[in-house]
């Protein structure tokens, strides 16, 4: 089994068990943790987070991070970890049985500094997710999430050559907009069950390999007029509406792919279910 695969299914695992786990006592507390940016030009960031709302939002430059959590004391630790190189946020429930049954309102809103180059990390389990990337110098980027609905919004350039951007979703409907403004090289989508939807918007800067691999669900492909675009499907049982594009060997094409300045190349491949194609301004 894959990585990814073994991953995805022991999020799903572990959000099972926790809905079976039996009702306990909540005591809910709230806290708030900020730290300034002390010569650091950059650190890696890792954000842990299991069930609730969770937030994310640019800061001021001279801001590293600054946090406010709503958590069940009973069943978290928050955490707030910084060696100079490494930050962790989030929280953590090592050795306590978790239960997310019942009345949940475990709050999570974070911010993050601009102009600090990161290299960033989340991972979040069965939360409603509401992210918004934009302006923030990002070297790489990782999401893992499990049984989650997430929408991530990147509504600035960020203002570093990316080389990698990973999302890795279990059981959830997954959005992502402004994917354009990434400034990627590549970026890799892993799905389980679920819809996707994939909003390439913004200022593309040079060209940005794109690779899906999905199981059961739809996928949603935005994709700007302006900008050439090869979508290539490996597919069992899943349609493909190519809204216009041109078939050329086993790969669909714009009318404008030889001559464009940006390209985005696309490999697809999933099971069960559907790709569809629209174009936006």
């Amino acid at each position: 089994m894959m990585r990814t695969e073994f991953r995805v299914l022991c999020m799903a695992a572990a959000t099972v068990a926790a809905l079976a786990a039996p009702a306990t006592a909540q005591d809910w507390r709230e806290m708030s943790s900020s730290r300034q940016v002390d010569g650091e030009n950059r650190v890696d960031v890792l954000v842990r987070y299991g069930a609730g709302e969770f937030r994310v939002r640019p800061a001021d430059r001279g801001t590293l991070y600054r946090m406010n959590l709503t958590y069940d004391d009973d069943q978290f630790d928050p955490v707030t970890r910084f060696d100079g190189r490494r930050l962790e946020l989030g929280v953590e429930s090592e050795g306590r049985n978790v239960n997310i049954r019942g009345r949940n309102r475990s709050e999570f809103d974070l911010s993050l500094g601009r102009g600090l180059e990161m290299d960033l990390t989340l991972e979040f389990g069965a939360v409603e997710a509401d992210l918004d990337l934009g302006g923030l110098s990002l070297r790489s980027l990782e999401l893992r999430t499990g049984a989650s609905e997430s929408r991530v919004q990147v509504s600035e350039r960020n203002p570093v050559r990316m080389e990698r951007a990973t999302f890795e979703v279990g059981a959830a409907d997954f959005e992502a907009h402004g994917l354009a403004n990434l400034n990627a090289d590549e970026l890799e989508l892993n799905a389980g069950v679920g819809s996707v939807t994939l909003d390439f918007s913004g200022g593309l800067q040079g060209d940005m390999d794109v690779h899906v691999n999905m199981g059961l669900g739809s996928l949603d492909l935005r994709l700007p007029r302006n900008v050439g675009v090869r979508i290539e499907k490996d597919s069992f049982l899943a349609s493909l509406d190519t809204n216009g594009m041109v078939k050329r060997g086993d790969a669909w094409y714009t009318s404008n792919w030889d001559d464009a300045d940006q390209r985005i190349r696309i490999d697809v491949s999933t099971a069960f279910g559907s790709v569809d194609v629209h174009w936006i301004r």
